[in-house]
């Protein structure tokens, strides 16, 4: 049998929490029946970083011990990347704004000019970087995905107004954390579910990220824990 070819692209999803601390939701919505990837079902937004994400100034960086963590077992240099992407799926899939009020001090790209254009610059000293896991072989893409949670307070537009979102996801809708398995999850998001359920209560980063990595040898799930580990593609 061959070894699977599909490249893998780097990719970021967004977790946000609302109601922490009370009776924890988190967004989801449905992917559509033809989506090549994961088609119908319930997932957080997110999607591949593009090329533009690199360079894209934020007005806050990510906290330290995220860089730190986003840096382990991967190549260089991609944290403002991975940031950056996190926000503009947000933005693009579900209308919510990550950022700070400002002016663009030059034009921006064009994935980020209706963004730019609600009076914002990103922002991403929210974002906590929680879990990450590659696609296993065999799928009709694959990705190295990296999950961050984030305050729903964080947000600064109506956390229930959804009318900028595009319609790559349907149904968004705020999902109890408690019923959130009720719904069609893929394996990876239930995983992710539970780490989310474990870290409700507490609003600092992980000192520790679970990184479950797939490839054509084995399936190992693994802690990035601020020491390096043999990492194969």
């Amino acid at each position: 049998m061959s070894a699977d070819k599909t490249a893998i692209r780097h990719a970021a999803t967004v977790i946000v929490l609302r109601d922490r601390h009370s009776d924890p939701s988190i967004l989801m919505g449905q992917r559509g029946a033809k989506a090549a990837f994961m088609p119908n079902k319930f997932v957080f937004p997110g999607g591949a970083v593009d090329p533009a994400d690199a360079t894209i100034p934020l007005s806050t960086p990510l906290p330290d011990l995220c860089t730190e963590r986003l840096t382990q077992q991967s190549e260089p240099d991609l944290q403002n990347a991975l940031a950056a992407a996190a926000i503009r799926e947000l933005w693009e899939e579900t209308g919510l704004i990550l950022g700070q009020r400002g002016e663009w001090q030059s034009t921006a790209p064009s994935d980020w000019q209706s963004f730019a254009a609600m009076g914002y610059l990103p922002s991403a000293e929210a974002l906590q970087f929680v879990f990450r896991a590659v696609t296993p072989p065999g799928r009709p893409r694959r990705f190295d995905a990296r999950f961050f949670l984030v305050d729903a307070d964080a947000i600064q537009s109506d956390l229930d107004d959804f009318t900028h979102a595009s319609d790559e996801l349907s149904h968004l809708q705020w999902v109890k954390v408690s019923q959130a398995r009720a719904f069609d999850l893929p394996f990876i998001t239930e995983v992710v579910l539970a780490e989310v359920a474990a870290r409700a209560s507490d609003p600092n980063p992980p000192e520790t990220v679970p990184f479950f990595l797939n490839n054509e040898e084995a399936s190992l799930f693994l802690q990035l824990r601020g020491y390096e580990m043999p990492y194969a593609d």
